[in-house]
């Protein structure tokens, strides 16, 4: 008789987990509405420097992945020489576009204040980056010290480095932990460090695209607060 294999974490019954101890934070897409700038402006560099790009292939192929991959997979395309005018050029033009609006996601700040878990940031962003999108929007000293970036890790998302590194940084285990993410790289990178994951499917990313063991879909940020209540009461 074959012995069925030990489910990992994310495929255990929610009875079997332990209560929640951190919540993560995904930056972009989660707290701040920053994929649809990048999105717009990774579509115009692909049209000026060729490689035409749907906004849907432009989400598929960067979202939720860290500068390091997303310069590769452009340099795999275009060349190096390319592929360090587009990461200079994206720079610049984001965060022009950051100045020139960028809001909090909807229903964010009051999500926040409603949470009761510890919170941390981990994100394929740049501190750089956060501490422009994050101060921007007012929320830059809601989680001052505890922002946690992929290049303090050798592998971005979908790799669980980035998650696993924040856990250990904030002193929790990895099966206490629960990730709130907007990106498909994201939510396969908190099932691969053995967390739960919040997949928000009110931004970019499609539901189907997010959905997988582990993870609870939600679509409206004011419904946070209550689905994590609701997880962090269960014990095994």
């Amino acid at each position: 008789m074959i012995t069925p294999p030990v489910p990992t974490e994310p495929d255990r019954p929610a009875a079997a987990r332990e209560p929640i101890e951190l919540v993560i934070f995904d930056c972009d897409g989660v707290l701040v509405d920053t994929e649809r700038i990048a999105t717009r402006v990774n579509v115009a560099l692909g049209a000026e420097l060729g490689w035409p790009l749907t906004e849907e292939e432009a989400i598929s192929l960067f979202i939720g992945r860290s500068s390091a991959s997303n310069r590769q997979l452009v340099a795999d395309r275009l060349g190096a020489a390319a592929a360090r005018e587009w990461e200079e050029r994206f720079a610049r033009m984001h965060a022009e576009a950051v100045d020139a609006g960028l809001t909090p996601v909807d229903g964010l700040p009051q999500a926040l204040d409603a949470i009761t878990f510890p919170t941390c940031v981990a994100s394929s962003g740049t501190h750089e980056k956060m501490r422009h999108t994050l101060g921007r929007t007012g929320l830059y000293e809601r989680f001052a010290g505890r922002i946690h970036s992929a290049t303090e890790v050798e592998r971005g998302k979908p790799a669980p480095d980035l998650f696993l590194h924040a856990a250990r940084r904030m002193g929790v285990a990895p099966s206490a932990c629960v990730v709130v993410e907007d990106s498909r790289p994201g939510v396969e990178a908190a099932r691969a460090a053995g967390m739960r994951s919040f997949g928000y499917a009110g931004g970019l990313t499609a539901a189907a695209d997010l959905a997988g063991p582990g993870t609870v879909l939600f679509t409206d940020m004011r419904e946070l607060p209550g689905l994590l209540t609701a997880a962090g009461s269960v014990r095994g």
